[in-house]
C-alpha cells in the first residue's frame, strides 16, 4: 500500500529531520490529486499520513474528502481521542489509524471501538526499537502484550511501524500469528519476500521511487497551465 504524506495540501517525503515537501526537478510541488490519480492506476488502497493532524491536531478534512472519491484510504491523522477517529472516518477514510504514539490510552481505544469498528492500531517504534507510547495507562512496553490488549479491546488489524531501523521480522511474524498485521515505517518493497515469510497481510511504503520514475513521463504539477 503506498503511503502519501500530506502537509498543508503538499505532498511530502521522509527527510533526515522529518518529512519535507516533495519537489519536481523544476522545484515545483506535486499536485496531491494528480499523484493520487497516478497511484490509483496501480493500487487499490492508499495510506494517508495527515501531518497537520499529527503535528497540530488539525487534520486536512477537505483534502481527505476529495482523495476518498478516488481511492480507498487508511488515514493516520494523529488521533488522540475517539471523537477524532470518527472525524477521520466521516471525512471518507475506510479505516482510521490509532497510533500508540498519539492515542491517549486504552480507554480511548475502547470508546472508539464502541463508536466504530473501522479502526486499525499502529504500534510505533522509536529509533532505538522501543515502543512509542503516548500514555502509560497501557501498562506495558512489551509489543506482544500490547498487541494482545488491543485485539482483546476490538481492533484486529495491527501495524508494526519501526522508525529508522529495519523491521524486526521475528516480531512481525509473532504479531501476525494473532491476526492481520501490516508493516510500515522503514518497510520497502524490496522486503516483500520477508513480508510473505512472516505471513503479514501487507506493507506500507513511501512513494519517493515512484515519483522519481514518473519523471520519465511528466506528472502534472501544482501551478501548471493544464
Amino acid at each position: 500500500m503506498p503511503c502519501l504524506l500530506l502537509r498543508k495540501g503538499e505532498v511530502c517525503l521522509p527527510g533526515p529531520d522529518g518529512p519535507v515537501a516533495a519537489r519536481s526537478p523544476d522545484g515545483l510541488p506535486f499536485d496531491p490529486f494528480d499523484v493520487v490519480d497516478r497511484l490509483a492506476k496501480d493500487y487499490s488502497m492508499l495510506y494517508v499520513v495527515d501531518l497537520d493532524g499529527l503535528e497540530h491536531q488539525e487534520p486536512q478534512l477537505d483534502y481527505l474528502q476529495e482523495i476518498s472519491r478516488d481511492m480507498t484510504m487508511w488515514v493516520d491523522g494523529g488521533v488522540r481521542t475517539a471523537d477524532q477517529a470518527i472525524d477521520i472516518l466521516v471525512a471518507g477514510a475506510r479505516r482510521a489509524v490509532l497510533s500508540s504514539a498519539y492515542l491517549r490510552g486504552p480507554r480511548q481505544l475502547k470508546r472508539a471501538w464502541r463508536l466504530s469498528t473501522e479502526l486499525v492500531f499502529e504500534m510505533e517504534f522509536e529509533a532505538a526499537g522501543r515502543l512509542a507510547l503516548a500514555d502509560s495507562a497501557w501498562g506495558t512496553e512489551d509489543p506482544l502484550e500490547l498487541a494482545r490488549l488491543v485485539r482483546e479491546a476490538g481492533p484486529d488489524h495491527l501495524i508494526v511501524s519501526p522508525r529508522e531501523t529495519d523491521p524486526d521480522w521475528n516480531l512481525v511474524a509473532r504479531v501476525a500469528a494473532g491476526g492481520p498485521t501490516w508493516v510500515d515505517g522503514s518497510f520497502h518493497p524490496r522486503d516483500l519476500s520477508q513480508l510473505a515469510a512472516a505471513r503479514a497481510s501487507g506493507g506500507i511504503f513511501h512513494i519517493e521511487d515512484l515519483l522519481n520514475h514518473w519523471q520519465e513521463t511528466p506528472l502534472p504539477e501544482s501551478g501548471s497551465s493544464e
